[in-house]
Parts: C-alpha cells; structure tokens; sequence
C-alpha cells in the first residue's frame, strides 16, 4: 500500500488530504472518500484502505479545512457543539468545489485511471456524494450514501434536486434507528427518485444505527451491516469503475 499526506490546492485554501492506493499495478480509479462529521481521523484512514486494497486510489480529504487543519471529536477539547459549528459551514456547493479541486490535482496523475470516479459519503456527507453525482454527471459514476443526513430538503441546494442529472449509480445506504435520517426523508426521498430516470437503491440496515459502519463506535458498530456495506460498494466499484 501507498500513502501519502498532501495538501491540495483549493480556492478556499490548502485541503490536507490522506491518499491510498494499491502499490503494484495501476492506473487505478479513483474514489473520493468523503467523511462523516467526527472529522478526518485514523478510523477513517484503515476504512479509506480497506478500499484501496482491492484496487481504487482513495482519496479522503479534510472537509474542514476552510476553519482547521485537524479536527476529529477523540481531540482534546473537542466537544458536540464545536463538531455542529464546523459541519454546518460546509455545503453541498462548497464539497463540489472541493470535488473539482481534487479531480485538477490528480488530472495527469499516472497512477489515476482517467475513466468514471465514485464518491462515497457517510453522515454529513452523504448529501454531498448525492450533489456531487449531479454536478459531474460526466465522471461521476458511482455515488453512495451511507446514514446521509439532509438527503431532501427546502434549500434550493438540496441534493435531491441533482437527481435528474445524475448519470451514474445512487446508493442509499439507511440505518433502521436514525434520528438525523429518519423514515419520513427517505420515503419522501423515494418518491422523488421515483420520478426521474436516476438509477438508484434504496436499502435499509435492520436493527442498526446511525454510524453503524464506524468500528469505534462501540455498541453502535454492527459489524454484519458494516460488512454488508462494504459488499454493496464494492459491487457497486466493479460494475462502474
């Protein structure tokens, strides 16, 4: 395995960033790992490993650059109310300027496959996969959505509105207990992606959680679920990428 740290050049600023890929072989397509409002953190390096490892240069940057250059809630001092301040100054515009900036800085990248990219978001960032699919319907193939919160909404930037222009494949990845993702948003969700022509899946997790796929999350973790997880996106990966 490669890893580097980097910081690629956004017009926000420097957007440090963790990168993996498999050592031998390659070009290799790329997946943007996008992270859950806990922060960049050394959990979310071995799962951004986990996926290069069979195959794909994963890059996982840090969303909260903008107002700090490190930031995750096992900090010391970082409280709830710090973590909210930070995931509610990002935006889905704001992840698809960052998107752009990091498709420029692996563009001539000889271990970057130039065809389709995937985006995966968890938490927070689950609408953002969604935008982002719109935004770049052109190179975005694969877009999942793990307990993604604010998946519709009334904002003129919700992320269902990207639907229709999505051209690649929507994964909607839900816990069965989600106070941030409940029943009422998926199901309005559902009924919207019903009216487009999006190619898209909508799966509930029984008896999981929000953030059911983190290991550190102690009871919350279901190891099952998580490992169904990662067998849908992997499938997902092979038939798109």
């Amino acid at each position: 395995m490669i890893e580097t740290h980097v910081d690629i050049t956004t017009k926000d600023g420097a957007m440090n960033t963790f990168i993996a890929c498999p050592e031998e072989g390659g070009p290799f397509p790329m997946v943007i790992f996008a992270m859950d409002a806990p922060g960049k953190r050394e959990e979310l390096h071995d799962m951004a490993r986990r996926i290069a490892a069979v195959g794909y240069y994963v890059v996982l940057p840090n969303l909260y650059y903008r107002k700090v250059r490190e930031f995750h809630m096992y900090m010391e001092g970082v409280t709830r109310e710090k973590m909210f301040e930070q995931m509610d100054a990002l935006s889905n515009d704001l992840f698809c300027d960052d998107v752009q900036a990091i498709f420029d800085h692996v563009d001539g990248n000889d271990r970057v496959a130039t065809g389709p990219v995937g985006i995966v978001g968890y938490c927070m960032s689950g609408p953002f996969a969604v935008a982002a699919a719109g935004r770049f319907p052109d190179r975005v193939k694969v877009a999942a959505s793990l307990h993604g919160v604010r998946l519709i909404t009334e904002a003129a930037d919700s992320p269902h509105l990207a639907a229709e222009k999505i051209t690649g494949e929507l994964y909607i990845g839900c816990a069965e207990t989600d106070s941030w993702a409940p029943p009422e948003m998926i199901e309005a969700l559902d009924a919207h992606l019903k009216t487009t022509a999006c190619n898209y899946r909508i799966e509930w997790y029984p008896g999981t959680e929000h953030g059911f796929v983190f290991p550190q999350r102690g009871d919350i973790y279901n190891k099952s679920a998580a490992e169904r997880h990662w067998e849908r996106l992997f499938a997902m990966f092979a038939r798109n990428l």
